[in-house]
């Protein structure tokens, strides 16, 4: 974090934070430095808040998950594997230690390594990414194209995942299961946009939480677009679309190539 970005304690330092980054995103000049800081900031405090309340069944479900693609994709010491917008928790849930290569965006470009032998973080400010056709064994992606953009964004992120190596695995929430993963509320997102966007602050535990404006509900609603079986099939015609349950209901949808 930036020097002059202090971090991000409480509902007032989160108010003070949005309220700043609402004013010089809406003003004259180039501040979009000083806009990335506190976006930055922003997300974090809202992330720790929220990932402190279902850490524990994300843990769950993500180890059983890590579990089933080493084991469907024959993942071992050997295999290069590039994640697409991931961190190195998921790969703390194997015994395996394959070569592993994360992608995000961020300002500061460029690969660091991380404690994990055989992991390295690779930044970069979007678009194609910077590594060759079919450089790494397989791609994998746990629930991140959700949230890369439009309609246009999403395709590009999908033919991205089938370019990059033969063999691939994407995970996301499944549009209609009952429980909206991100604001953690049951069945709004099946309401119209409009409706939606009235109550997400309300009945929502991200909305309890995180006490957002509408402008900041507004741009989450903006950012995040599920998927439902159709949509991933057309994604990923060369994949086999599988599900993950919970209490018999589809939780998620994941798009396998082996």
């Amino acid at each position: 974090m930036a020097e002059n970005q202090k971090p991000i304690r409480s509902i007032a330092d989160y108010n003070e934070a949005l309220a700043e980054f609402q004013r010089l995103r809406s003003s004259p000049g180039d501040a979009t430095d000083r806009l990335r800081q506190l976006m930055s900031a922003i997300e974090r405090y809202e992330a720790k808040r929220i990932h402190a309340i279902y850490r524990p069944f994300q843990t769950f479900f993500r180890r059983k998950r890590m579990a089933k693609f080493v084991e469907s994709l024959g993942v071992t010491d050997r295999t290069r594997i590039l994640d697409l917008g991931g961190n190195p928790l998921n790969w703390s849930f194997i015994p395996q230690s394959p070569d592993v290569t994360m992608v995000n965006l961020g300002k500061e470009l460029g690969t660091r390594p991380q404690t994990r032998p055989g992991q390295r973080m690779v930044w970069y400010d979007g678009g194609r990414v910077p590594f060759e056709d079919n450089s790494f064994d397989i791609c994998y992606s746990n629930s991140v194209i959700e949230h890369v953009g439009d309609q246009k964004a999403v395709e590009e992120f999908a033919s991205e995942v089938r370019r990059l190596a033969p063999k691939y695995y994407v995970q996301t929430p499944y549009r209609w299961f009952p429980i909206e993963p991100h604001f953690i509320c049951l069945f709004l997102h099946w309401l119209p946009r409009g409706i939606q966007r009235r109550l997400i602050r309300w009945l929502s535990l991200w909305g309890w939480v995180t006490r957002p404006t509408q402008q900041r509900v507004d741009e989450m609603m903006n950012e995040i677009r599920l998927l439902d079986f159709k949509q991933m099939q057309t994604l990923f015609p060369d994949a086999e679309i599988g599900w993950e349950k919970f209490l018999g209901l589809t939780k998620s949808l994941i798009a396998t190539k082996r």
